[in-house]
């Protein structure tokens, strides 16, 4: 009997220090991130005082997560894709690239759907405050360069449809 409980201590104390020694090993997983698509859920038009359209495909982002979220965790977009962030309120905003990859033209449009200001090729990562000046309802983010490719101005309009 005395052999068996000395037995069963030993067995005991040998699984215990096997899983002690198992749970302490390095454990080398890759965490990889899910790669974000873009998902068309609108069409934007902007007008530009000499009568020339620039249409776009928009995501939007109309509910709090989505615009706290944006384009972040984005490795590139197409040069005729954005993002519309709908507010429910009008004011000044302010903007940053926090997780950010892509550099962007940050436009800021106001509640007559006329731009206001822009911050022009805003950095990725960076987490500086990018402000608006002047109130505004709607943000569209487009890739950096395209505000001045298009030669957008403030007081050019826009107009956008949710698409089903």
């Amino acid at each position: 009997m005395m052999f068996n409980r000395f037995k069963l201590c030993y067995l005991c104390f040998a699984a215990c220090l096997a899983l002690s020694l198992t749970g302490c090993k390095e454990d080398k997983k890759v965490v990889k991130q899910t790669q974000v698509q873009f998902s068309k859920e609108g069409e934007l038009t902007i007008f530009k005082a000499d009568s020339t359209q620039v249409y776009l495909d928009i995501e939007i982002a109309d509910t709090e997560f989505d615009r706290e979220t944006g384009l972040m965790y984005r490795d590139a977009m197409k040069p005729k894709q954005g993002m519309l962030f709908i507010f429910d309120d009008v004011q000044e905003r302010y903007f940053y690239m926090k997780n950010t990859r892509i550099s962007l033209d940050i436009i800021y449009i106001g509640d007559d759907n006329k731009i206001v200001s822009f911050q022009k090729n805003a950095k990725p990562f960076d987490e500086s405050s990018l402000p608006s000046n002047l109130p505004a309802k709607y943000v569209l983010e487009v890739n950096a360069g395209l505000a001045d490719q298009w030669r957008l101005s403030v007081n050019d309009s826009i107009s956008f449809v949710k698409t089903p």
